[in-house]
């Protein structure tokens, strides 16, 4: 059976239950193989004389949807190509569905799906096309290939496309086919990378519910994401890297109480910038932070502040703190490229 091409996997292995114990944040010693969909311990990698990914210590637990977040350059597209077995590490340890990578790599790829930042699908098949074709690398006899092909047509809600045109799809047709085919081989892991970028909020809604479904089901996922939204939806746990290394893993809502306050007032234009160089003292105790044109002020207690801005006439938004004050927190405001 030819090697199955781990860029564009995944499986509609709903049918999956996953098995193992739940195990503490990140990964310990007490962790094992079998415990977790993904463990990696002290795990580097080195281009030259750079350090990209620097001694990071991760488990995906079974059943678990862990995000992998940072800016761009923060070391995670090296650390997932390490888990696919497809860049090989220096040092540390690394175990994918029990299988060490990169001895097993090629075992370990049979029994998970990948869905790439980009679709892949082939422009020259059919959606069914698509999926049957697929099913082949894998050495799916065509009666079982048909099942599974009608399932996921279903799944992802594609049934009166399936003798269309990959061009004629719109784009949250292509991503929930995309993914339909990643569970062509029933896996125990996905590897989703930016599973809902460039989608409409309809699109990415459903791209969601979809999500939400299959770790209902038992599937482990491993996701990457910008949006920040997508992460404190989906993710049961997230790990935050920056320069190499993992800043913070926890559950979004811990991480969020134990990094910030629970508050954060929004401030935009020059009138703020104006308020604020003139009656600093009047939003004490706030922690104040600039980005762009918007000024947050983040308190526990934001009520005075807000009279405080009432009184002079100014226009602000009052929210809750957010996993993306957590991530600006942790890794700073600069952009990246």
């Amino acid at each position: 059976m030819p090697e199955p091409s781990t860029e564009s996997q995944q499986t509609d292995a709903p049918h999956r239950a996953a098995e193992g114990t739940r195990v503490a944040e990140g990964a310990d010693a007490g962790n094992t193989s079998q415990e977790c969909a993904v463990l990696a311990e002290a795990l580097s990698k080195r281009y030259g004389d750079q350090t990209v990914v620097d001694r990071i210590t991760l488990a995906v637990e079974r059943g678990e949807c862990l995000g992998l977040l940072g800016p761009n350059g923060a070391g995670k597209t090296t650390t997932l190509r390490m888990i696919l077995g497809l860049t090989p590490y220096d040092a540390g340890s690394l175990q994918v569905l029990g299988e060490p990578i990169p001895a097993r790599a090629r075992e370990m790829r049979a029994r998970m799906g990948v869905v790439p930042q980009m679709d892949n699908l082939d422009p020259d098949f059919t959606v069914r096309e698509n999926l049957f074709t697929y099913a082949s690398y894998y050495g799916i006899d065509r009666s079982e290939a048909a099942r599974r092909v009608d399932e996921l047509l279903a799944f992802a809600n594609l049934e009166e496309k399936a003798q269309a045109s990959i061009a004629s799809l719109s784009g949250g047709m292509k991503r929930r086919l995309t993914l339909a085919r990643a569970l062509i081989n029933a896996p125990e892991l996905i590897v989703l990378d930016e599973p809902s970028t460039g989608l409409d909020p309809q699109a990415r809604q459903h791209i969601w519910q979809k999500l939400r479904a299959l770790q209902r089901q038992g599937l482990s996922l491993l996701i990457t994401t910008h949006y920040m939204e997508e992460a404190e939806r989906l993710c049961d746990r997230v790990a935050i890297m920056d320069h190499g290394r993992i800043v913070a893993c926890g559950k979004p809502g811990a991480l969020i109480a134990e990094h910030l306050e629970r508050y954060v007032i929004e401030l935009r234009g020059d009138a703020a910038r104006h308020f604020l160089a003139t009656h600093e003292s009047q939003v004490a105790p706030a922690r104040i932070r600039e980005i762009g044109e918007t000024v947050l002020l983040y308190a526990d207690q934001p009520m005075p502040i807000a009279e405080s801005l009432d009184g002079h006439g100014l226009t602000y938004l009052q929210r809750p703190t957010n996993l993306e004050d957590l991530f600006l927190q942790l890794t700073g405001h600069d952009l990246r490229e």
